[in-house]
């Protein structure tokens, strides 16, 4: 998609194209590197890189769900603790799951032990009939939301990926999980709930390295996605995380960093969207008139403009409307 859509486009893309890409593998020099994608062999080219001692990301390609990058748009993670592997994330669908799991195979001579899940969205958990052997979990209102769009998000993908999507099946995590200390083997961690991208958005800190897996609460040059997203709560949770002073940043979506640097893109942008959608509400402004509007500089070099604007626009903009002419009635 080149151009911003007209209106009835925007409305069409709830129904499909509401979740976002994530960001290509970067090398061990920081240079970025695409998975090496083969389509007809159905061959994600997932690569492990080593954060830390024991701890791996395996990043997805920086470009909406397609054929070509076989919709592998997530920044999945795996951590080795000596008594087994924690998988963060499973993939979009059966087969990345599978190649998921024979990537750690080759990796650690450790089994996989459990898998954790962020948040609700599809490509966190349609990898887990490749993990059905082991606990899986997530909070208890991320199993309910992922319950509730499994069927939507099927549909969708199958519709986009094609035949990577081929003998997919939602699994539903088995285990809940709240926030707290996590030990396994001589691994701790600390698992933080917040909300704002979703109801339920976890972040896993791995107490040695300092290596946090933020989902989808942090995005890295890259515009953020918003099908399940209150703004609002979205900057209160960026104000906790920044007084964390994470890191090395591991986002879904986005080229892993130090810093505040995502974090810092992710407000800028929450608030200018925020802020705008509410005048252009106040002033009676058109769906059309907003997907229009041209947005602060950075923001267009980004990966996923305008595509992820116009779903932005689609998702939240009524929304604010309604607040609008709420606001405008006599008490």
């Amino acid at each position: 998609m080149k151009h911003i859509a007209p209106l009835s486009g925007a409305l069409a893309l709830i129904g499909g194209l509401l979740f976002a890409p994530a960001s290509p593998p970067v090398s061990a020099q920081g240079q970025a590197v695409a998975p090496v994608v083969n389509v007809t062999r159905l061959d994600y080219g997932l690569r492990a890189r080593a954060l830390a001692d024991g701890v791996y990301v395996v990043a997805g390609a920086n470009a909406d769900f397609s054929v070509a990058n076989g919709c592998n748009i997530i920044n999945t993670g795996f951590i080795t603790t000596g008594a087994g592997v924690l998988v963060i994330n499973t993939g979009t669908s059966r087969l990345y799951g599978e190649q998921l799991r024979a990537l750690i195979a080759r990796t650690t001579h450790e089994p996989v032990v459990q898998v954790l899940h962020l948040n609700l969205h599809p490509d966190y958990f349609l990898g887990n009939q490749a993990f059905a052997d082991v606990p899986i979990v997530a909070t208890a209102a991320t199993r309910a939301g992922m319950q509730r769009e499994a069927k939507s998000y099927e549909d969708n993908l199958y519709r986009l990926c094609g035949d990577w999507m081929k003998g997919t099946e939602a699994r539903l995590p088995t285990q809940t999980i709240g926030a707290g200390p996590l030990r396994i083997g001589q691994r701790e961690f600390e698992l933080r709930e917040y909300n704002g991208h979703t109801a339920s958005d976890l972040v896993l800190i791995d107490k040695a390295s300092g290596v946090a897996f933020v989902g989808g609460l942090v995005f890295a040059d890259r515009v953020p996605t918003t099908p399940h997203a209150d703004p609002s709560a979205w900057l209160r949770t960026l104000d906790a995380l920044a007084g964390l002073k994470l890191g090395t940043v591991v986002p879904s979506h986005g080229p892993v960093h130090e810093g505040q640097r995502g974090l810092q893109q992710t407000r800028d942008f929450l608030q200018w969207l925020d802020g705008s959608f509410t005048r252009w509400a106040a002033q009676g402004w058109e769906m059309n008139e907003v997907l229009r509007a041209k947005p602060p500089e950075p923001f267009a070099r980004w990966a996923a403009w305008p595509a992820e604007y116009t779903r932005n626009v689609a998702h939240l903009y009524a929304r604010y409307e309604r607040a609008a002419l709420q606001r405008g009635k006599p008490p």
